[in-house]
């Protein structure tokens, strides 16, 4: 039989661990402050209600372009449809674009942006009407069945950002700053020091920090927005150096994430024995 000694020190809801799990618990809760207090925000992907109509390949892109009447309707359009990931398409630090595009007839956002009307995309609108049928009857619409509901952060997509897959059975953090989209089936963040929290993600350590997430019934992990906020990093004064790693890494240079998970286990003062213990979680 094993026992651990532990005085509970307050009436605050507790669980039970071994001294080694609550030496690991003490230092994370030293040094780390919860994302929910960073100057950053997270959020769900864009929700389409019917993917079929508004996620196109490129040949259908294409299609549409070539169906526009004039060069201004032409460059409108192509501005209009956006590249998009998915979850799938998320890999450790990038992803594989599978060149899909979704039509963004977005909603508008109030007082600053007005929503889209689609009588000034006569060419989305031909192709939109082939479905016309389904996508009247969907819930999640705007202001018309040719707009895409309400997305009040939509101009946060332009911003560099982190996505992942929402839910899954392994755990991979992109980093994005070319303007893509993400699908509903990812999430992502935008705001400071996104290089550095995504190589702390990506790390054993962002892995052990995550071990607790709720699961789905089939046993998948549910990184959702309430998932990713508690957690605890540490704030730094300067990330430059994490920054640096993940565009090495990014240039092929994959054997830089040893060197980023050696930093990362230094800001938590990570015995060799915390670290052996940490690293059994990484998925």
């Amino acid at each position: 039989m094993h026992q651990v000694d532990y005085l509970f020190p307050s009436v605050d809801s507790w669980v039970i661990l071994s001294s080694l799990e609550q030496s690991i618990k003490n230092k994370i809760e030293a040094v780390g402050t919860p994302l929910r207090e960073w100057d950053i925000n997270i959020y769900r992907g864009v929700l389409t209600g019917y993917n079929d109509a508004f996620i196109i390949d490129s040949a259908k892109r294409e299609e549409i372009l070539l169906n526009c009447k004039t060069e201004e309707e032409r460059l409108r359009t192509t501005e209009l449809i956006r590249p998009i990931l998915r979850g799938r398409d998320i890999k450790r630090y990038s992803y594989d674009w599978a060149e899909l595009w979704l039509i963004n007839t977005h909603n508008g956002v109030k007082g600053r942006l007005s929503p889209i009307d689609i009588n000034d995309y006569p060419s989305v609108k031909q192709y939109l009407d082939l479905h016309w049928e389904k996508i009247k009857k969907r819930e999640d619409k705007g202001i018309t069945p040719y707009n895409l509901r309400n997305c009040a952060y939509m101009d946060d997509f332009n911003k560099p950002k982190i996505l992942w897959k929402r839910v899954g059975s392994i755990l991979r953090f992109s980093y994005d700053d070319t303007r893509k989209l993400g699908l509903d089936s990812t999430c992502f963040a935008t705001g400071t020091d996104i290089a550095y929290i995504c190589c702390v993600l990506n790390s054993p350590m962002g892995h052990f920090l995550l071990k607790d997430a709720p699961k789905t019934g089939t046993g998948d992990l549910l990184i959702s927005v309430q998932a990713v906020e508690p957690i605890k990093i540490p704030q730094l004064e300067d990330t430059t150096i994490f920054t640096t790693f993940l565009q090495q890494y990014l240039a092929g240079n994959i054997d830089i994430e040893h060197e980023i998970n050696s930093n990362i286990y230094e800001l938590y003062k990570l015995s060799r024995e915390e670290i052996e213990y940490i690293e059994q979680f990484s998925i």
